[in-house]
């Protein structure tokens, strides 16, 4: 009959059990002020590009514009199209790179 005679508040658990209450508030806290501050979710702004695996044969590329989310899948294929050359461009031992324009002089570019 002791058991039955005992205070609640002299239970381990209950304190426990007030700290997992206390976590759970701070992170419903947290998701809401991740959710509303815009430099911190991407997706709050009006046009976002955000590439996944960047350079890698699955990259993909999402873009937002406005309501509108595009989703562009690289096929591995050399990319075509329309120009003429324009120069070389060299890099240095030091990492600067040097552009030299077709039949024209240097210029030195950081």
């Amino acid at each position: 009959m002791r058991l039955l005679n005992e205070p609640d508040s002299d239970d381990p658990i209950l304190s426990v059990v007030n700290l997992i209450d206390l976590f759970l508030v701070i992170i419903a806290a947290l998701l809401i002020a991740v959710a509303r501050n815009p430099l911190l979710n991407p997706f709050a702004q009006r046009d976002v590009t955000v590439v996944v695996d960047a350079g890698k044969p699955s990259m993909q590329m999402l873009v937002k514009k406005g309501e509108k989310l595009e989703r562009y899948q690289a096929s591995g294929a050399i990319g075509e199209g329309e120009g003429v050359r324009a120069g070389t461009a060299y890099r240095l031992r030091d990492g600067t790179l040097v552009y030299v324009p077709e039949g024209g002089s240097a210029s030195a570019r950081p």
